[in-house]
């Protein structure tokens, strides 16, 4: 139980920390770039899964369900 209350305590400090540094030109560019860096993560994740899925599927000889992007 102490232990949980030690990781609640983190996180909220962790978030006034955050929106402190977020209120600074610094800080915004700072979370801009995060952001961004974290898409473009995401999005690279997902294409190569659909190409995988893709391959799989070819070399299995079924059709691929669709899916929405």
């Amino acid at each position: 139980m102490k232990n949980v209350i030690w990781l609640v305590i983190g996180v909220a400090a962790g978030f006034v920390v955050a929106h402190e540094v977020n209120k600074t030109q610094q800080g915004k560019q700072f979370f801009t770039e995060l952001d961004t860096k974290a898409r473009e993560f995401g999005e690279a994740i997902s294409e190569g899964y659909r190409q995988r899925e893709a391959e799989l599927h070819a070399a299995v000889g079924t059709a691929p369900t669709p899916t929405v992007p």
